[in-house]
């Protein structure tokens, strides 16, 4: 038992030896130092080949050590590399610390792979020298390696890789493993990342490093596999976790879109329809129980032999036993009724007073038309300025300089140019879309080129594109921004002819160098054996989504279009600066117009297109607009005469009272335009065009209503004829007034609607209105007495001079009246007709109602170009080609604080922020782009402010001496790192230090050693106060989704609004979006609303104007405005039937449609209640016999024709918006008026005012008119 001692300690004691020895063995080198030249990369060297033990570093080294090895810093610090090894491990790291060391552990991982490689004291554990060339040194007889095996874990390169795959680079909107990994972000794994890194092509490594994966030994080496970090948790120095933006693990569940709405159904149809079909038949079913229940009953009544014969039917055994209201009612109408009479008399007695009178007036009010301003800028047009888009817009202008202006080009290739790119050595087949070809490229780089030679004369000075376009970085570098896929080659033929390779194979070229730029926009080396920049050269990133267009995922090679972009100063305040660019858009128009290349297909816009579009457009409207006017003039002066006999034409004619009633009508909307001239209400282009063709109508009717009463008047014994005219004035002028008056205040009314163009519309309109009443019933009447007096006189119309024979006139009927009076009334009113025209309005109705949820909204751009424009192609290329819609920056308002942390993190997106900061927030809406409509990561000057803050980095550097900044282009000993290397000055700068260096940041332009210099991409995000001492307002840039049509800008606004509202939640401070279309598009966020609040405002109006001027009859008021709310409901029903889209135009169009409305309407519903008839049916048939012919000829035909002359303009928004609507305008005004209204008066109109019947008795005692009352 004790002889087994022994053994055991030398057992042991063997284990140690042999457990030493190895470690002897591990603890040697595999080089120190650097030697010869690199054969393959110029300017690197190779390492000195040594196996001994590792050597203490020199104490010059200890600083870098700490910065880039920490976890070596401990003893005498014996390690196999010396001082020159650790700098150009630091030279070579530049790039990946300046986009990885945003997420520590990363970084941290990576530097542990590159530190063990370069320093390791056990190097030879996990590295194998396997090639060495002499070094021709003399002095030292060493060798170079030239090749070396690296052992990694494959444990070590999954957790390196895993906590590096998300980090953003900010500026540029892509992953940084997209810079750092040769490929796309999406392509690239553990291994070939490190591959890559250690490849000789990527142009950092001096040598080739082949590495080699696994997690147990293989022939006799020790796989590396250091502890590494997870993006989640934080480092022993007190660097805190990534944020969730460069590492998703630390999100949480992706965000999911709410679910949509279903569309509202009831057993799979849609639910309006349903619900209004049940509503109908149930309405028919009711509707007709009662018609035939009522004859029935009326059939009994007077079968019954004992039905006594009730004389109360008869109006003249009324006396006095009328009620309080209907007296009210007569006495008021009897007062409006002589107090016109009286007037219509004097104006006919005293025709030249009156009629200079109204002549000075008219002088008067017209020549404010010196003072007219037309506003044509769209968003004076669209946007009231007290609106929340325009304050908005407002304050970005103001803080941050106005939105540029855009001159853009798409351009495609008719060339089958497609070619399939190989890559060398080895790589998949990359397909090149047909603009991508080379010769093709050097095409439009001529175009380009020649755009940026265009020279344009404003007040005798030239003006270049290089006098306006945006340049970042000027002074330093006056450069244009040129969006354009050039810009990846610096805009230079010799660039993009560039290749490297042997006399086998092209090694790079154009491919490689485009391939590699639209993953990394922003790098300043492509990596490739070629080494070119992919910055623009006005040095910022060329984003690939603006530049080309119709490829597919982010392929970017399958492109079919490229998309070139000149932003163009916009000048606010400055008109001379301003009409240089407007001069010089002129010059890039025409150019292009003319620009003729067989190979290349251009749809171009500049930033005046639009507004240039419209003006042309409205100046060949008017062509048309003057026609139509013709048109209804020609009508209007032939349909007033009234002809008996071939003989008498030329006096009988009212050529000259018809011109006169135009002229009146033209006069009252001059009176009306330079009223507010005076007062500085700009008009706009609808106003014009509008609101002729409104009054018009209202102004025509009332002509026609006037002399045709007077034509079919007889003229009482002992009656002069100015007493006849007053009478025919009192008769007919209480319905004049009351559908002027009705229109006015409702379109007063529609003046406090928000909309700029709405508003004035209403405003002119409703003056318009009340001036063409008044002259209407005083100039015209005192014409009409004139004419009257002429036709009496047997004197030719026109040449007054001329005296006809005596020829006794007879008085007839004119041909409308007849058939007014003898067919369409009678017939229309016959007991089996009215329930089917009951039936059949009430069936519009219903269908009306169910489809006006269905109106689309907003007013596509399209549509406002003539269609002939050279923009219309470009707005379908817009939509067809590109991927990207207009940018959207959040911006925050002044006062927040940038200096804390807290502030920091509310707003930051990197290490240590908050997970709902203002970055995070909009990086997870850009996730759920399809519903959020924000496209991409935010570009964040305070995310790229720390990483090039960092004291690790090169950037940020001043002159020790003076304090002035010191680009890290510069190489000189004094320029010293802005923050120390402590752990304090690691951590992010706050207070007085944020403020110190900002400044420098704003004004670094990116280079090769430091490529976050913030002056390109953030000069003008930050707005610097108070001398610089302290920040203002800011924004945070990104891109909203392709944008289409109407609805998809609306829904693109309001989620911005959605997302902005949240952040300005979780920050406590003001956060809105501003993008360049808001403005235009804001009225549809309210358009429903204000449509609704509009017409019910405008019916209660006519409502109120009715039922007081009908004297005070409740129910008329009622019925006259159900007639007219159908009207506008079926006019919904016809926008949608013929795809008119409810906006600002359509808007105006509905009040007018109102105020129309109230002509066919109001005039019929008087004549029924002043009708003294016994039975409803027979009041109604008298009230459409007499007004209805004055109502069809007035507004129906006098319409008619102008409206068809519409239908020929160019002009798409003429032909849907005013032909499309005024023709259904008229119809449906007309039908309500002269069909629907007379059978719903028959049914149900309200009852015989007694007292106006006893009143009209008393006043036609004894005359022609008794007589015809009593059968």
């Amino acid at each position: 038992h004790a002889a087994h001692h022994p053994i055991c300690p030398l057992s042991l004691w063997l284990e140690n030896i042999v457990c030493l020895a190895s470690q002897v063995q591990a603890q040697h080198c595999v080089w120190y130092g650097e030697c010869g030249e690199s054969a393959k990369v110029p300017g690197k060297k190779y390492n000195c080949n040594y196996t001994g033990p590792p050597k203490p570093l020199p104490a010059g080294g200890h600083e870098l050590l700490v910065e880039l090895c920490p976890g070596y810093d401990y003893g005498d610090r014996s390690l196999c590399c010396d001082v020159q090894q650790l700098q150009t491990l630091k030279g070579s790291l530049q790039l990946p610390l300046q986009f990885l060391s945003r997420c520590p552990a990363c970084f941290f991982n990576l530097m542990n792979l590159f530190c063990e490689l370069t320093c390791s004291p056990h190097q030879s554990a996990f590295m194998n020298g396997t090639k060495f060339t002499l070094f021709n040194d003399t002095a030292q007889n060493t060798t170079n390696v030239v090749e070396v095996e690296y052992y990694i874990g494959k444990t070590f390169a999954n957790a390196m890789y895993n906590a590096c795959q998300d980090v953003q680079a900010p500026s540029s909107n892509v992953k940084a493993l997209s810079l750092l990994c040769g490929k796309d972000a999406n392509d690239c794994n553990a291994t070939n990342w490190i591959e890559y890194m250690f490849d000789i092509e990527n142009g950092q490594s001096p040598f080739p490093i082949i590495p080699i994966f696994s997690d147990v030994p293989v022939s006799g080496m020790t796989p590396m596999n250091n502890k590494t970090y997870k993006c989640t948790e934080g480092l022993e120095d007190g660097s805190g976790s990534c944020s969730c933006q460069d590492c998703s693990p630390a999100c949480g569940p992706q965000p999911v879109p709410p679910p949509l709405t279903p569309p509202w159904t009831i057993l799979g149809i849609d639910a309006m329809a349903v619900i209004m079909w049940i509503a109908y038949v149930v309405f028919l079913l009711i509707f007709i129980g009662a018609v035939i229940g009522a004859w029935c009953y009326r059939k009994r009544r007077i079968e019954s032999e004992y039905g006594p014969i009730l004389d109360s039917n008869n109006p003249h055994n009324l006396n006095m036993d009328a009620s309080c209201g209907e007296m009210l009612g007569e006495r008021f109408e009897s007062m409006l009724r002589s107090v016109f009479t009286v007037w219509g008399s004097f104006c006919v007695q005293q025709p030249l007073l009156v009629i200079l009178g109204s002549l000075v007036i008219v002088g008067c009010c017209s020549s404010g038309l010196f003072y007219m301003k037309i506003t044509t800028d769209p968003v004076a047009l669209w946007s009231s300025p007290s609106s929340q888009a325009r304050q908005e817009k407002d304050y970005f202008d103001s803080h941050f300089g106005p939105f540029f202006r855009s001159e853009q080009l798409i351009i495609t290739t008719t060339l089958k140019s497609e070619s399939i790119y190989s890559p060398y050595p080895v790589g998949a087949d990359v397909p090149f879309g047909a603009p991508l070809d080379k010769e093709v490229l050097h095409q439009v780089l001529d175009l380009q080129t020649d755009i940026e030679n265009i020279v344009a004369s404003y007040e005798n000075e030239t003006v270049t594109l290089k006098d306006i376009c945006l340049s970042p970085l000027a002074p330093y570098n006056d450069h244009c921004t040129i969006l354009s896929v050039l810009n990846y080659f610096q805009n230079s033929h010799e660039q993009l002819d560039r290749t490297k390779g042997d006399e086998f194979y092209v090694w790079a070229d154009y491919h490689t160098h485009f391939l590699y730029c639209v993953n990394a926009p922003a790098s300043l080396n492509d990596t490739s054996p070629l080494h070119d920049p992919c910055l623009g050269t006005f040095g910022g990133p060329i984003f690939p989504w603006l530049v080309l267009g119709g490829y597919d995922g982010t392929n970017y090679n399958n492109a079919t279009a490229l998309v070139i972009t000149f932003p163009v100063n916009n000048f606010h305040n400055d008109t001379a600066k301003l009409g240089k660019a407007l001069a010089w858009e002129i010059e890039f128009i025409s150019f292009l117009k003319n620009f003729s290349n067989p190979n290349l297909t251009i749809a171009f816009n500049s930033e005046r297109s639009i507004e240039d579009e419209i003006n042309r457009e409205s100046e060949s409207d008017i062509s048309t607009v003057v026609i139509s006017y013709a048109i209804m003039f020609v009508y209007i002066s032939l349909a007033l005469g009234h002809i008996h006999s071939c003989k008498r034409v030329l006096v009988d004619s009212k050529v000259s009272l018809g011109i006169a009633g135009i002229l009146i009508v033209l006069s009252s909307v001059a009176c009306s335009l330079g009223i507010f001239s005076y007062a500085g209400v700009p008009l706009t282009l609808i106003v014009i065009e509008v609101i002729p063709f409104l009054v018009l109508a209202v102004g025509v009717d009332n002509i026609f209503i006037i002399v045709q009463t007077y034509q079919r008047d007889e003229r009482m014994p002992q009656e002069e004829l100015h007493q006849q005219i007053g009478r025919i004035l009192g008769d007919v002028a209480p319905s004049m007034f009351l559908s002027s008056f009705s229109e006015t205040v409702a379109f007063f009314l529609g003046a406090l609607s928000t909309m700029p163009a709405v508003r004035t519309f209403s405003l002119f309109a409703g003056l318009a209105v009340l001036i063409d009443f008044l002259l209407q019933i005083s100039c015209f009447i005192s014409l009409l007495g004139l004419d009257a007096r002429r036709q009496e006189g047997n004197r030719l119309d026109i040449l007054c001079c001329v005296k006809l024979p005596e020829g006794q006139e007879e008085r007839t009927d004119g041909f409308l009246f007849r058939f007014f009076k003898k067919i369409y009334a009678p017939f229309l009113l016959k007991e089996w007709v009215r329930p089917i025209v009951v039936a059949v309005f009430v069936a519009m109705l219903s269908f009306s109602i169910a489809v006006t949820n269905k109106v689309q909204i907003g007013l596509d751009q399209q549509l406002s170009m003539p269609d002939d424009s050279y923009v219309l192609q470009y707005f379908k290329n817009l939509s067809e080609y590109l991927h990207t819609g207009p940018p959207v920056y959040f911006v925050v308002k002044d006062g927040h604080d940038y200096l804390s942390l807290e502030g920091q993190n509310s707003v930051c997106g990197g290490v240590g922020c908050n997970n709902d900061s203002l970055v995070q927030q909009v990086y997870t809406a850009s996730l759920l782009s399809n519903y959020t409509t924000i496209g991409f990561n935010p570009s964040s000057w305070l995310d790229d402010y720390f990483d090039w803050v960092k004291p690790q980095s090169t950037c940020c550097r001043y002159y020790n001496s003076s304090g002035a900044f010191c680009n890290a282009s510069v190489v000189d000993t004094s320029c010293v790192h802005c923050r120390p290397l402590t752990p304090s000055g690691k951590r992010r700068p706050t207070g007085n230090d944020f403020m110190k260096f900002l400044p420098m940041f704003l004004s670094d332009n990116p280079n090769v050693n430091c490529g976050k210099g913030g002056h390109a991409a953030y000069g003008s995000a930050v707005d610097l106060t108070g001398n610089e001492t302290s920040v203002g307002a800011t924004y945070f840039m990104t891109y909203h989704t392709i944008l289409k049509d109407s609805p998809d800008f609306i829904d693109a606004l309001k989620m911005a609004r959605v997302l902005a509202g949240n952040i300005t939640n979780t920050m406590g401070h003001t956060v809105f979006p501003y993008s360049v279309f808001y403005v235009f598009y804001e009225q549809y966020l309210t358009i429903v609303y204000d449509t609704v609040f509009q017409l019910v405002v405008s019916l209660v109006a006519i409502f109120v104007v009715t039922t007081v001027l009908l004297g005070f009859e409740l129910w008329s008021g009622v019925l006259v405005s159900i007639t007219i709310a159908m009207i506008l409901v079926n006019m919904f029903g016809v926008m949608w039937l013929w795809g008119i889209s409810l906006n600002a135009v359509s808007l105006v169009n509905l009040v007018m449609s109102c105020g129309i409305s109230v002509e066919f309407c109001s005039h019929i519903m008087r004549a029924f209640s002043i009708s003294v008839k016994s039975t409803r049916v027979e009041r109604a048939e008298e009230a459409l016999a007499h007004m209805g012919s004055s109502v069809f000829s007035g507004i129906t035909l006098t319409k008619f024709g102008g409206i068809l002359i519409l239908a020929l303009s160019k002009s798409q928004i003429f032909q849907i918006f005013y032909f499309r609507m005024y023709l259904a305008m008229v119809l449906l005004g007309a039908t309500h008026g002269l069909m629907f209204l007379p059978v719903l008066l028959s049914y149900a109109g309200p009852s015989l005012n007694k007292a106006k019947v006893f009143a009209a008795n008393k006043r036609y005692a004894g005359t022609e008119r008794e007589r015809l009352l009593n059968f």
